[in-house]
């Protein structure tokens, strides 16, 4: 069997937006059978999830499906290019049109881009050579990406356009025999992306960012919201509203959206400071997973939706977070813009925030910045920003013991013994020389920005 198209994509937009990856994928399919009769369904494509079974050995599966399918559509995003399997896949199958060309003589345009996200930040040189936008498209699609497009406007002319564009390549590409790839072992493919400039230098080392998320999904956020007494279960009286979906990470207080999700706003953020993530629900035993995290140098950021954090399947967890000690662990609380801005409904929603953070609520003015309520849309990429490097520099700190080397002068005992320190995460925060004095914000935030001190 060979697909007309291997659907490649980073599991990190699959997880945080699954329905708008699958709207799109079947749409494709639909239309590929729409415009290619001679396609069966079961040949159309591709993709993992689907045809992977228990026992299978993904990684040798993989590797045979970049060697036969047809073409490959590959989502461009942000967690698409900082993520090495996606680089392997694209790599390896870009080689295969490669090496097709120098055997036949022919350019077949059989690697298909989907512009997913419109901000991809800078992009290795060979993926540059390959245009991603062409003429019958529409103005949304270069200007917002699919996603976006299928979020706020999905029944627009924009959107099947772009279905029936990249549909009608896959046909024109897959009417080509592309040379078949022998037996090789996916592992071993050294790809073009994560590109070296994402590496960040030791100085500013890299670190892993574990996200944790309780939010309302599409019945129970919007009932807890109905219960101020807004109509169709939004604030506001607007109904509909599009705060929740099916799933806790598709939790967007800040609207209309000006992304898809916090959560996926929130690793854009992480992601741009050079870090990476992973993330969980908030739920039974989050206190151990934040000290696992801990332990394996790596720190963590609670995401609360206010009106479901006093309910269960959360307000357990929280309570006994609240209970604990977690110092490289940061909790940010936003204030949607669908919120109560006074009154005794804006009471009920904070004290119930206030309920499950009883010792924390204490620290929401702290200058360690650790503890964040009530967060608007304007600072979030901010206040995240500080928090992170606030941990990360707590995480650094935590381990190292500090001594004394006999006349006075401090040094740090890393794991290996007097004198040498461990490669630890972190964004180092120089002090610098006396100079205007700048707000704790400001001063977090300069070495992300390439700040430094007046020197007098």
């Amino acid at each position: 069997m060979r697909p007309y198209f291997f659907f490649s994509y980073a599991r990190q937009d699959y997880v945080s937006e699954d329905k708008f990856v699958d709207r799109f994928f079947r749409d494709l399919q639909n239309e590929l059978g729409r415009i290619e009769p001679a396609a069966p369904s079961e040949e159309r494509s591709y993709r993992d999830i689907e045809r992977l079974r228990i026992g299978d050995n993904w990684d040798q599966q993989l590797a045979r499906m970049l060697a036969t399918c047809r073409t490959m559509v590959a989502l461009y995003s942000p967690a698409y290019f900082a993520s090495l399997y996606c680089g392997k896949e694209w790599t390896a199958f870009h080689g295969r049109v490669r090496r097709h060309e120098e055997l036949t003589g022919e350019a077949v345009p059989a690697l298909i881009p989907v512009l997913w996200e419109s901000q991809l930040g800078p992009l290795p040189s060979e993926v540059q050579k390959i245009q991603y936008v062409q003429q019958g498209m529409g103005e949304e699609y270069p200007r917002t990406g699919l996603r976006d497009m299928l979020r706020n406007n999905p029944r627009g002319p924009d959107y099947p356009r772009v279905v029936q564009a990249v549909a009608e390549r896959i046909r024109a590409a897959a009417a080509h025999r592309l040379t078949e790839l022998p037996e090789f072992e996916l592992g071993a493919v050294r790809g073009y992306f994560p590109p070296p400039a994402a590496v960040v230098q030791p100085s500013a080392s890299a670190g892993m960012v574990r996200l944790f998320v309780a939010a309302g999904r599409s019945v129970d956020g919007d009932a807890a919201r109905a219960a101020g007494g807004a109509p169709g279960g939004a604030p506001g009286g607007r109904s509909g509203g599009g705060w929740y979906g099916t799933q806790p990470w598709h939790w967007a207080p800040y609207h209309p959206p000006t992304q898809p999700s916090l959560v996926v706003r929130a690793q854009q953020v992480i992601t741009a400071a050079g870090h990476t993530t992973t993330l969980d629900e908030i739920g039974e035993g989050l206190g151990g997973s934040l000290d696992r995290a801990r332990e394996n140098n790596q720190v963590s950021v609670l995401l609360v939706d206010p009106w479901v954090a006093d309910a269960e399947p959360y307000r357990q967890a929280l309570r006994e977070y609240d209970d604990q000690n977690h110092p490289v662990t940061g909790v940010l609380v936003p204030s949607g813009t669908g919120d109560p801005a006074a009154g005794p409904e804006r009471e009920a929603l904070w004290a119930g925030v206030r309920g499950v953070f009883r010792r924390n609520w204490l620290r929401r003015s702290d200058p360690e910045q650790l503890f964040r309520v009530r967060v608007p849309r304007e600072s979030f990429d901010d206040q995240l920003t500080i928090m992170v490097t606030v941990a990360q520099n707590k995480l650094m700190d935590d381990n190292f013991d500090w001594g004394d080397d006999g006349d006075g002068t401090a040094f740090g005992l890393g794991p290996g013994g007097a004198g040498e320190s461990p490669v630890m995460p972190g964004l180092a925060i120089p002090a610098g020389p006396p100079g205007p004095r700048r707000s704790p914000d400001q001063a977090a935030l300069a070495p992300l920005r390439g700040e430094q001190d007046d020197v007098h």
